[in-house]
């Protein structure tokens, strides 16, 4: 624990586990609409992919994580067809 101490009090903290599934889940989707986005030739859909699967680095409040990821999810859905 004196490890998780220093760190603390240097100003590093580890993410919730929220954050990390959020993370996950998105990079998931993300990496399933860059994949169909280049099959298809669909550039909306390549990009929308590249955005899921990169914002959580420069994201760093697990409230805005799950809100930016599920606004793009539902742009996502609304190109996929």
């Amino acid at each position: 624990m004196n490890e998780l101490e220093n760190l603390q009090s240097l100003g590093l903290t580890l993410p919730s586990p929220a954050y990390i599934s959020g993370a996950l889940l998105f990079g998931l989707v993300g990496y399933v609409a860059f994949k169909r986005g280049r099959k298809t030739s669909r550039p909306a859909l390549t990009w929308t992919g590249v955005a899921l699967m990169l914002y959580p680095y420069a994201v760093t409040q697990t409230w805005l994580l799950w809100v930016v990821g599920a606004a793009l999810c539902v742009g996502l859905r609304l190109k996929w067809d």
